[in-house]
């Protein structure tokens, strides 16, 4: 009786036990949640349901940059320099270019799916999860079957910033304006991305494959986030498609061009920068693999340069949500300015410290700039084609990326000339901006007025 009365005691025990361990590990995942949570869910966001879209917004940017991980580890790292400028260009020409064909459809047809924007986030998550696994099998050898799932990949993840950028007018906590609520969205997606970044290069020492599987979870997760958005995600009432351009003068349905010369420059304005951003991510990754910095290796001299750019890019945004500004115009007219100002030094004056600061200043004007046409859109777009205009908007936005990127994987890799010709995009980016700075009335007439917060 004794013993088998210290047996139970000794079992009692560790249960116990493996109970107290099992809370103390759960404690820092728990307690690292729960602030998540409140800050994800703070002033309002959480019971208009804008809070969930920041998280999923979050697993959906930790999820890319752990495939863009692997296939910058197969595509570009791997191989010497003249076969991954070989390979780059192969995935330009496979991704890139029907992509281009693709943009132009995926604004007007996620158009036509008012009623389903839930399951088109969902789809999008879900179809990346299922490319990741088909892409582990070829990551390691970077066969031509990689290169088919990358642009699935690809038009996935655009199309989930398409339905993304309609959702957000429909969560609006009644304190936010729409540009407030799209920085902390973005904002949230680029700290995950910072996150996920070592986790994926932890995960590429244990195998090229295992950054894929670790998205393929992430993207899963991000499905079921997807389904569990509020229900009003999905209404569509009071809304009409927006177009970018029209061809008749009296036409009865609004476009951007008809409705707000602002709109547009800013929206050209914008498609410079965003087209800049493409160059200088595909330019300077061969530059500095052939020329890194003074003393450092080119996967050190990416890093700088790569850090400062998102550095900037975060600052941009959360200084957007700070910001208190009754001239969107003239913010998207200065953060153009000093970008340009920041390329021509860059040209003159070449160095690793000038691409440095190229790479923080144009991230950081780059979060301005498009938070400032955020304000424009939301203050000349009526409500009934808004959402249709920020979908149409962020397509454009995505071809401007995929142009740039073209240019920079075709020049030379000299220095100056590169520097030369991303003045030369900011430059014609700016233009537009002066433009519309310069045309639009000092003077509105009443009614609300567009802040950057």
């Amino acid at each position: 009786m004794a013993g088998a009365r210290s047996h139970g005691d000794d079992a009692g025990r560790t249960r116990r036990t493996g109970r107290a361990v099992s809370h103390a590990l759960q404690r820092p995942v728990k307690g690292t949640a729960r602030r998540i949570r409140r800050a994800t869910h703070a002033h309002g966001a959480g019971e208009s349901g804008l809070g969930k879209l920041i998280e999923l917004h979050a697993v959906n940017g930790a999820g890319d940059v752990l495939i863009t991980v692997a296939l910058a580890s197969t595509v570009f790292f791997s191989v010497p320099t003249d076969e991954a400028r070989g390979r780059v260009a192969l995935y330009l020409a496979v991704t890139m270019a029907p992509f281009t064909l693709l943009a132009p459809v995926i604004g007007p047809l996620l158009d036509r799916l008012p009623h389903g924007r839930r399951a088109a986030m969902a789809a999008a998550m879900l179809t990346r999860a299922v490319l990741a696994v088909m892409m582990s099998t070829a990551v390691a050898t970077g066969g031509i079957q990689l290169y088919p799932a990358a642009l699935g990949v690809l038009v996935a993840s655009k199309a989930y910033g398409v339905v993304r950028s309609a959702v957000v007018p429909r969560l609006l906590p009644p304190t936010f304006s729409l540009v407030k609520a799209n920085s902390r969205v973005t904002l949230a997606g680029l700290l995950a991305t910072g996150a996920a970044a070592p986790l994926g290069a932890g995960l590429h020492v244990i195998g090229p494959q295992w950054p894929l599987y670790g998205a393929c979870a992430v993207f899963l997760g991000g499905t079921w986030l997807a389904l569990s958005m509020p229900h009003k995600v999905d209404s569509a009432k009071g809304e009409r498609r927006a177009r970018l351009s029209t061809h008749e003068e009296r036409s009865p349905r609004p476009s951007l061009r008809t409705l707000s010369r602002s709109v547009l420059c800013g929206l050209w304005a914008n498609a410079a920068m965003r087209g800049l951003s493409g160059f200088l991510i595909f330019f300077l990754a061969f530059l500095l693999r052939e020329h890194p910095l003074s003393g450092q290796s080119a996967a050190v001299s990416l890093g700088i340069v790569a850090v400062s750019a998102g550095v900037g890019n975060a600052c941009g945004t959360a200084v957007g949500a700070w910001l208190r500004a009754r001239a969107p115009e003239v913010i998207v007219a200065a953060v153009l300015s000093l970008t340009l100002a920041a390329a021509v030094l860059a040209a003159a004056f070449f160095s690793g410290i000038f691409m440095a600061v190229l790479g923080a200043t144009a991230g950081f004007c780059q979060a301005l700039a498009k938070l400032s046409l955020d304000a424009m859109i939301q203050r000349d777009i009526p409500e009934q084609v808004r959402t249709s205009a920020f979908a149409r908007s962020e397509t454009l936005l995505q071809m401007a990326w995929v142009v740039g990127g073209g240019i920079g994987i075709s020049l030379p890799l000299n220095g100056v000339v590169g520097m030369s010709v991303a003045a030369a995009i900011v430059a014609a980016g700016t233009t537009m901006a002066l433009r519309g700075a310069l045309t639009t009335p000092r003077h509105p007439g009443p009614g609300p007025r567009p802040r950057l917060a």
